[in-house]
């Protein structure tokens, strides 16, 4: 049988794009044909790859699950991806999926790269899975008490989801901060507390860092108290951090600690799959609070001119989806 052709999204150089059509071949045994409804773009990594801002050293190791081409580019790059089951098991046709595909149309990949949403996550929501995953394996690898004092340093896609977790722990009390006043509403909506960087409580117990700036990193080793953990989930590609670890860096004692969604936290990963750990993340997108987090939606078609903008714009965006 021939074919089908999808369109899929190509970032083909430094803040350059389009959209190519691509042939789909019909499933075999043990795959399924998806039809996209919905992508998120991961705004820190994919404006990273979209700017060229990854280090030759980490070409491999940022590969997506289903990249094509190589780094820099041409590259069809993306982890994010909600659409329904065309072809493939019965159990599965017509079930609305997750896949960390890229942006495209239409795709087939093996029956165990896709985890069906639970009934009551709508397929709008459910692009937020893979940033959910992350932020719940940062807080696995932050390893927060009852009771702590959590500051949570940037509120983007991910620090908001951070804030969102971390709030709902017995005797917990979170601050999010961000230099932006107006993530205030969304910060209260998520159960914590807002704040910006000059009004920032000190002496947490846990801070954990996701501003994707290297000022951020420097006001979170600010805010850690005596022999605190700060956690690292900003990734900031060829961009150097300089920090000011002359000063009570040493003498509070502090522990900077990095996270990264590539490996399931330490203390999980003797019984976590990658596979359990994304279904809890879809389970827990059944609270409706979180939609507050989609801060925009355009149609596929305009997805190279959102890329730019997305990139030139000073981070106000949140999550942003796609429509298909």
């Amino acid at each position: 049988m021939s074919p089908i052709m999808a369109q899929a999204f190509w970032i083909t150089g430094a803040r350059t794009s389009d959209i190519r059509a691509t042939p789909v071949p019909h499933p075999g045994p043990g795959e399924v044909r998806v039809r996209t409804l919905y992508s998120g773009i991961s705004r820190g990594t994919e404006t990273r790859v979209f700017d060229n801002q990854i280090p030759e050293s980490e070409y491999q190791r940022m590969r997506a699950p289903f990249q094509e081409g190589e780094f820099p580019a041409p590259v069809k790059y993306g982890y994010c991806s909600v659409g329904v089951v065309e072809s493939g098991p019965a159990e599965l046709c017509g079930q609305t999926v997750f896949c960390l595909y890229p942006h495209q149309t239409h795709y087939v990949v093996p029956v165990q790269a896709v985890i069906p949403t639970p009934e009551s996550v709508p397929a709008a929501r459910a692009i937020l899975a893979a940033n959910l995953e992350t932020a719940l394996n940062g807080l696995w690898d932050a390893t927060p008490r009852l009771g702590d004092r959590i500051s949570v340093v940037g509120a983007g896609t991910i620090g908001c989801l951070v804030a969102w977790l971390a709030a709902q722990m017995p005797g917990c009390t979170v601050e999010l901060i961000d230099v932006n006043p107006s993530r205030q509403d969304i910060a209260a909506r998520l159960g914590a507390r807002f704040a910006t960087p000059a009004t920032a409580t000190p002496e947490a117990d846990l801070v954990i860092h996701a501003s994707g700036a290297p000022e951020g990193l420097i006001t979170a080793l600010e805010l850690a108290g005596f022999e605190a953990l700060v956690l690292e989930l900003s990734w900031f590609g060829k961009q150097s951090v300089p920090l000011p670890l002359g000063q009570a860096f040493h003498a509070r004692r502090l522990t900077l600690r990095s996270s990264q969604v590539g490996a399931v936290a330490g203390a999980q990963r003797a019984r976590w799959t990658y596979r359990r750990r994304m279904e809890l993340a879809l389970s827990l997108l059944r609270a409706p609070v979180l939609d507050c987090l989609i801060s925009g939606e355009d149609p596929f078609a305009e997805l190279p001119a959102v890329m730019a903008r997305l990139s030139a714009e000073s981070g106000h965006a949140l999550c942003h989806r796609i429509r298909y």
